[in-house]
């Protein structure tokens, strides 16, 4: 049997997660980053004069990807340092260039940079998907603009809205976190080259105290991994206060998609709106007929783990002592890799229903019209005074039916408050128009239009502003 089934894996990676995140989280990533920041450092400082040769150059670039894994975990086994473990494995195989790797350099150089690093890749990767979801909602909403529905507060019957109406409050959230997305982004900045307590007193010495070099080693590695600022000052680490706000932004994306799964495991208990069910799927074991929202549910529980991995990265960020303290370290390597890997399974999933929403126009149509009644009562009202009969005794009359017409309802009756309205002589003059009265288009107010302007103001330049991003696509196998 494999070794797989012999030890525990994490569901984000057996189950969950995309590919593509969990490529950027995994060791091959992490390690060859290394030696490829390892590479950086050194030609900088082969053209900033130091004694480092193009052949040794040469021999580092060659075996930048032929990592030796199990030399490098027998060589931890021994260090108990995984840096210094990465840097012996990688001598073996270059050995002219072993006297120059890692020159002037502390753990963190490669350790902190490549976390910058796999979380600016990372958040790129989610920024793809949350673009491509607003593009799949707002299809969905331009489609459903003007369908009438019962619109709830506290979940209890209000006001009508439409479906497309509705949505726009999924899309809005989203279109926020894209804002915040946008600006963590902006805030990633490389650590670069610190030195052991961010003085960068060893690279210092090595240039025999030249400032404008040291200035221009933490420049030129800087722009060589793909980035425009560093950090002005740090520790031996960089600030822990940005992983609390980039996982602030994961958390905010898993808050909007567990209100957009409640959402619609709620429609779902009403048949109003469901998600996409397989032709082989099965609801449950016991209860053949059930179509359980389950791709919902399963959005629902990992947020709510992603939301409760904020606190974790505040509490880190708090208790950093002086310039470091090591009992971050095994904690950021569950946190960080874990809130995104989760914040991708959530955006796939959400990826994949709002790919296959289904909407039931006719029982959305029923369960309002069981509702106009009562929610159309004050425009029956002044319509009946407009026709010649009396305001006050108009508002007795349709106050008695409501409060009889609900105790019915509650007694596992009807809605007769249309019917009881139809044979009220008080109401006779506007007995014709009765149905076109409860109408469910009349009660929608703007809803409509809002759904047009707020594309056309918000949701379409955010679209053109990203363009080359949309594509991305939900695919659910488990």
């Amino acid at each position: 049997m494999s070794d797989d089934h012999e030890s525990y894996q994490s569901p984000l990676s057996s189950r969950y997660a995309s590919r593509e995140m969990r490529a950027n989280f995994s060791d091959r990533k992490k390690f060859t980053t290394w030696r490829r920041l390892w590479i950086a450092l050194a030609e900088a400082e082969q053209a900033l004069g130091l004694p480092i040769r193009d052949d040794q150059l040469t021999e580092l670039r060659e075996h930048a990807l032929d990592i030796d894994f199990e030399l490098a975990r027998h060589y931890e086994t021994e260090l108990r340092h995984d840096v210094m473990a990465h840097i012996q494995a990688w001598g073996d195989v270059c050995p002219g260039a072993r006297p120059i790797l890692h020159l002037g350099a502390t753990s963190c150089f490669v350790g902190d940079n490549t976390d910058l690093i796999v979380m600016r890749d990372g958040l790129h990767l989610v920024r793809r998907q949350v673009v491509s979801l607003i593009a799949k909602l707002r299809g969905f909403a331009l489609e459903w603009r003007s369908l009438p529905t019962l619109g709830f507060t506290h979940y209890q019957p209000a006001q009508a809205t439409t479906v497309g109406k509705r949505a726009c409050l999924w899309i809005q959230d989203l279109i926020h976190d894209l804002d915040d997305l946008q600006h963590a982004d902006h805030s990633i900045r490389f650590r670069g080259v610190k030195g052991t307590t961010g003085t960068q007193a060893s690279f210092l010495s090595l240039f025999e105290g030249d400032h404008e070099k040291v200035l221009e080693l933490d420049r030129m590695v800087t722009e060589k991994m793909g980035f425009q600022r560093t950090f002005a000052v740090t520790g031996q680490t960089y600030p822990r206060q940005l992983d609390f706000r980039v996982c602030q932004v994961l958390s905010s994306i898993a808050q909007s998609a567990h209100k957009f799964a409640t959402d619609l495991r709620l429609l779902a208990n009403l048949r109003e709106l469901e998600e996409p069910f397989g032709k082989g799927q099965v609801g449950s074991s016991a209860m053949p007929w059930k179509r359980n929202p389950m791709r919902s549910e399963r959005i629902c529980s990992l947020a709510r783990f992603v939301i409760c991995q904020l606190d974790n990265t505040a509490h880190t960020a708090a208790n950093q002592w002086l310039e470091r303290t090591l009992d971050d370290s095994a904690n950021r390597r569950l946190v960080l890799a874990e809130s995104f890997l989760a914040t991708d399974s959530i955006l796939n999933l959400w990826l994949n229903v709002a790919d296959g929403l289904i909407v039931n126009p006719a029982v959305v149509k029923k369960n309002l019209d069981a509702e106009l009644p009562f929610l159309a009562s004050e425009n029956v009202m002044l319509e009946a005074v407009r026709a010649g009969a009396d305001r006050q005794d108009v508002h007795a009359a349709i106050r008695a039916h409501s409060i009889e017409a609900a105790l019915e309802i509650k007694a596992g009756g009807e809605n007769t408050m249309r019917e009881r309205m139809l044979s009220d002589p008080k109401l006779g003059a506007i007995a014709g128009r009765l149905d076109e009265l409860l109408d469910g288009r009349h009660y929608v107010g703007r809803a409509p239009e809002q759904v047009l302007e707020f594309m056309t103001a918000e949701v379409d330049p955010v679209l053109e502003r990203h363009a080359d991003e949309l594509g991305a696509r939900g695919e659910v196998e488990v």
